[in-house]
């Protein structure tokens, strides 16, 4: 064993990994989450991790080809899933003669980058998405995944504010320029807009064909920020073409059916700037930051991508969805100090003092988790006052005590840990007490 060479422990950079206590509160969140989309008429989902590359890479392109995990085993090319949505459109295209349409479904899992991992950005973390399926969807629907988000944050005691586009808009600008087969590189630059100087963003313009003027009247569009009125009176006369005015005309309506659900005006506003890294975006596209902390970046966003079950089944498939990058979330949370990880897995501790008492110990500990309290004997073979320590060390809030004098008398001592407090009280009260927190 002398010579034995010990391997040092290490873990993947940018791959998720919390502390216990931290596990429990990202646990919870996703509780309160998967709730609200309950709540909301969406149903549960689960994909695979993996799926064949034909299938992920069938509608991905941009940067974000380079950044996908893709391997062999034996016979399979395979890729790790980077978002949920691509394997959702698989989901619908297998099954598309048995689900009733609109398919509205939730799905809350882990997805695959390979990028750089700095400060925020991760190679393994979590999504949340919501999506709406169909075989023709009204944009009632945007609006529905946009409002989502105001329930979602509130679960977390949260405010947001969701910025909101239409890519017609801009797609419709490029066509007005002759530039139609330049598209996707010009909205991956776009896309780019709140990483790059402007000076940078002005070269890859120039590079993509665009002059001077051309720019200015792009920068029109990108700086168009506020209520839909606003947007809409900087730039209706920029150009008459048809794509362009519809993406305005969509807005509107998009507009119309926030105000219809009751969307806080001050809880959403419009951004032509935004388009989404995805090439499958075809019309409403929308991200989502904390409200008061939109310098830490975006923490969702979706949109509407009316073609993407056309690369599996030979049919007409509408699409919106809305996404949430918890582990993004959570990060922030943490960073930031909005989160609170004071908390402990047992609601109540038992201490016994010998084997009679641990055995009485053992079953009032059952007993308490039958009536739904998390209970726990502190076990280990430790004096009084080192078990009391250990109880404030994981932060339990109450302390059961049972020795000789509590099982003669069936009452019990109940002590509050934060307070001090204590009171002797029979099981069935020490039950209500503690139900009660």
């Amino acid at each position: 064993m002398a010579d034995k060479k010990l391997i040092t422990p290490r873990k993947l950079q940018g791959f998720w990994e919390l502390m216990p206590n931290e596990e429990l509160v990202f646990e919870d969140i996703l509780d309160k989450l998967k709730n609200v989309f309950k709540n909301n008429c969406f149903l549960p989902l689960d994909t695979p991790n993996v799926e064949y590359s034909e299938i992920l890479l069938a509608k991905s392109g941009g940067d974000l080809d380079k950044e996908i995990y893709r391997f062999t085993k034996g016979d399979n090319d395979i890729c790790l899933r980077y978002d949920l949505t691509v394997p959702l459109a698989r989901f619908v295209s297998m099954n598309y003669n048995i689900l009733d349409f609109p398919f509205k479904r939730f799905q809350i899992g882990k997805v695959y980058r390979g990028e750089r991992p700095q400060k925020g950005r991760f190679r393994e973390f979590y999504q949340c998405d919501a999506d709406i399926i169909g075989e023709s969807l009204p944009l009632t629907y945007d609006a529905e995944c946009i409002k989502l988000y105001e329930p979602c944050f509130k679960a977390l005691n949260l405010e947001t504010i969701v910025e909101i586009s239409n890519r017609k808009i801009l797609a419709g600008f490029f066509e007005s320029l002759g530039l139609e087969n330049k598209t996707v590189d010009l909205m991956i630059v776009v896309d780019k807009v709140d990483k790059l100087s402007k000076d940078d963003i002005i070269s890859l313009l120039k590079e993509n064909g665009l002059n001077d003027n051309q720019i200015d009247d792009l920068f029109t569009i990108l700086n168009a920020k506020g209520s839909f009125e606003e947007i809409k009176n900087k730039i209706k006369n920029i150009t008459d073409k048809s794509t362009f005015q519809e993406g305005l005309s969509e807005l509107e309506i998009v507009n119309s059916r926030l105000q219809a659900m009751r969307m806080r005006d001050d809880t959403y506003c419009f951004n032509l700037a935004i388009v989404r890294g995805h090439n499958y975006y075809t019309g409403t596209v929308f991200e989502a930051y904390i409200k008061g902390k939109r310098n830490l970046g975006a923490i969702g966003g979706g949109g509407r991508y009316d073609n993407l079950c056309g690369h599996f089944i030979d049919k007409q498939v509408q699409g919106v969805g809305m996404s949430i990058g918890i582990t993004r979330l959570f990060d922030i949370l943490r960073t930031e100090n909005m989160i609170d990880f004071n908390t402990s897995s047992v609601d109540v501790g038992i201490i016994t003092f010998d084997e009679e008492t641990l055995n009485y110990g053992l079953s009032l500990m059952t007993e308490l988790r039958e009536n739904g309290i998390k209970a726990d004997v502190l076990n280990e073979e430790k004096s009084f006052k080192a078990k009391m320590k250990e109880a404030n060390r994981k932060q339990i809030p109450f302390i059961i005590i049972c020795g000789e004098d509590e099982l003669k008398s069936n009452t019990y001592t109940l002590k509050n840990m934060e307070t001090s407090t204590q009171v002797v009280l029979p099981l069935s009260k020490i039950i209500q007490e503690l139900n009660k927190k």
